[in-house]
C-alpha cells in the first residue's frame, strides 16, 4: 500500500510560546495542545479545502504534525474535496475499489499565507476564550474577598491592576477620591463583582466599598471570624471616616476593645491600609436612643426626642457640641442616619427654644381669631403685642389694647375688644 505521509516539526520558537503560556500565563499543557489542534485543522481546511473528513494529528511530544483528508473512492469525481477517483487511489493504495475510503496525507508545509493567517486567529480566539474561562472558574469564588495587586496603568479614570495571571479594573466610582495611585504600586482591593461583558469576564475591585473595611477587620480581628463579635451596622464615606457598630452576645466580650486591640494595634493596621481615613468604632444597641448616642459621640447631647411614626430622631445639643455632633461637611450626622436607617435632625438648644416660642405663638393666634372670629394677620398683632388669650385681651381696657397695637385701626380694635369682653359675660355670669 503505498502511501505518502509528510510529517513537520514544530518550530523551537512555537514550542518556546507554548511554553511560555503554560508557566506564566497558567493555561494547562493539554489544552493548549487542544487550541493548536483546532487552529491547525481549521488551516487545514482553508488550504484544503471544506473536506467532510479531515483530521490532524499532533504529538505533544514532539510536535509533529500529521494532516489527513479521508476521501471516498469514486468512479467521477464531482466533489473534489471529499471524493477521488479510481486510478489515484490506487497510486495511494494498490487494492482500492468503488466505495472504499483512502487518507491523503495534506501538506503541511503549502498551508500558504492564508491556511497561516486563518490559525494565528483561530489560535488567538481559542486561547482568548480559554482564559476567560480561566478568570471566571478562579474569581467567580472569590466574590467578596480581598486581593493584593499592582497598578499597571490607565484607561481614563479606571484603574487597571495587574493580579498576576489576569488583570482587573477599578472604576472611577469604586476609587478613594482622596487617594493617587501610580504604576507598580501594590495595593489592596475588594473584590466586588466578576461580570460576564461582551468581552469576556471582567474582574472589577473596589477601595471605596463599605465591605472592604468589613473585610480589613474580619482578617485582623479573629473574634469577627469566630462569630464571638458581629458588625451589626456600618456606613463609610470613603477617604474620610467610617462608622462601625459592633456587638457580641458574650457579656464578658469587649466588642470594641476587642476590634481596637492592644494599645490599638488592630486598628492601626486597617487605618493605615485606609491612609488615615478616620474609624469610629462603638457598641450596637438594638435601642434607637442608645445607639444615636453611641453613634454621634464625641459629642454630648441634651436631650433625644424619638418619633417613631416618622421613623425620626431629633437631637438637642448646646452650642459647644453643635460642630462635634454635626461633623465636618456634617459627615458624623450624615453617617450616623446611614448607619441607623433614620433620620437625624441635629438642633442646637436656642433654636429649639425659639422654635417653641413661635410654635405658642402661632396656637395663640389661631386660639384667638377662631374664637373672636377676625382676621388671622389681626390676631397675630394682637398676640405678639403680649394678649396671648381673649382673657387677657378682655383684661385690659379698650385704650390700653389699642395703645398696644397702634398699627391697627382704633374703631376695629375696640370693636375686638368688646367682642372679648362679651365672650367672657356668661363665664361670669
Amino acid at each position: 500500500m503505498a502511501r505518502k505521509r509528510l510529517e513537520t516539526v514544530m518550530s523551537q520558537e512555537f514550542i518556546a510560546v507554548l511554553d511560555y503560556m503554560e508557566k506564566e500565563r497558567g493555561i494547562k499543557r493539554e489544552l493548549l495542545h487542544e487550541a493548536v489542534h483546532a487552529a491547525l485543522l481549521a488551516a487545514a481546511r482553508k488550504s484544503f479545502g471544506p473536506a467532510r473528513d479531515l483530521s490532524v494529528d499532533l504529538d505533544p511530544k514532539t510536535g509533529k504534525i500529521r494532516a489527513i483528508a479521508r476521501l471516498l473512492v469514486v468512479e467521477k469525481v464531482t466533489q473534489p474535496h471529499d471524493e477521488i477517483s479510481i486510478p489515484k487511489a490506487r497510486l495511494l493504495k494498490a487494492d482500492a475499489a468503488l466505495g472504499d475510503t483512502v487518507e491523503v496525507d495534506v501538506n503541511t508545509k503549502d498551508f500558504g499565507r492564508i491556511a497561516a493567517q486563518v490559525f494565528k486567529q483561530a489560535m488567538n480566539q481559542t486561547l482568548r476564550g480559554i482564559e476567560r474561562s480561566m478568570v471566571f472558574d478562579e474569581f467567580k469564588d472569590r466574590m467578596g474577598a480581598i486581593v493584593t495587586g499592582t497598578v499597571r496603568r490607565f484607561e481614563r479614570s479606571d484603574v487597571i491592576i495587574d493580579l498576576g495571571k489576569f488583570e482587573a479594573v477599578m472604576p472611577a466610582r469604586e476609587r478613594v477620591p482622596t487617594e493617587e495611585y501610580t504604576p507598580g504600586e501594590r495595593i489592596r482591593a475588594y473584590v466586588l463583582a466578576v461580570e460576564n461583558t461582551p468581552r469576556g469576564p471582567e474582574i472589577i475591585l473596589s477601595r471605596s466599598h463599605p465591605n472592604f473595611v468589613r473585610k480589613l477587620f474580619e482578617l485582623e480581628v479573629s473574634e469577627l471570624n469566630d462569630k464571638t463579635i458581629e458588625i451589626k451596622a456600618m456606613a463609610r464615606e470613603a477617604g474620610y471616616r467610617t462608622k462601625i457598630a459592633v456587638w457580641s452576645a458574650n457579656d464578658k466580650v469587649d466588642p470594641v476593645g476587642a476590634c481596637v486591640g492592644m494599645r490599638g494595634a488592630r486598628v492601626k493596621n486597617i487605618v493605615r491600609e485606609l491612609n488615615n481615613e478616620k474609624v469610629d468604632l462603638f457598641k450596637w444597641s438594638p435601642n434607637i436612643r442608645e445607639l444615636v448616642v453611641e453613634a454621634l459621640k464625641p459629642a454630648k447631647l441634651k436631650t433625644l426626642e424619638v418619633d417613631e411614626a416618622a421613623h425620626k430622631v431629633t437631637v438637642l445639643v448646646d452650642e459647644e457640641n453643635l460642630s462635634l455632633a454635626i461633623g465636618r461637611r456634617g459627615q458624623n450626622a450624615r453617617l450616623t442616619q446611614k448607619l441607623t436607617g433614620w433620620e437625624i435632625d441635629v438642633k442646637k438648644e436656642e433654636e429649639v427654644a425659639a422654635l417653641g416660642f413661635e410654635q405658642k405663638l402661632a396656637k395663640a393666634t389661631e386660639a384667638l381669631a377662631q374664637t373672636l372670629q377676625i382676621e388671622p394677620a389681626i390676631a397675630e398683632q394682637i398676640v405678639r403685642a403680649g394678649f396671648l388669650s381673649v382673657e387677657g385681651v378682655a383684661e385690659v381696657e379698650a385704650d390700653d389694647l389699642v395703645g398696644a397695637v397702634p398699627d391697627l385701626d382704633p374703631a376695629i380694635a375696640r370693636q375686638i375688644h368688646e367682642k372679648a369682653r362679651g365672650s367672657q359675660t356668661p363665664a361670669q355670669g
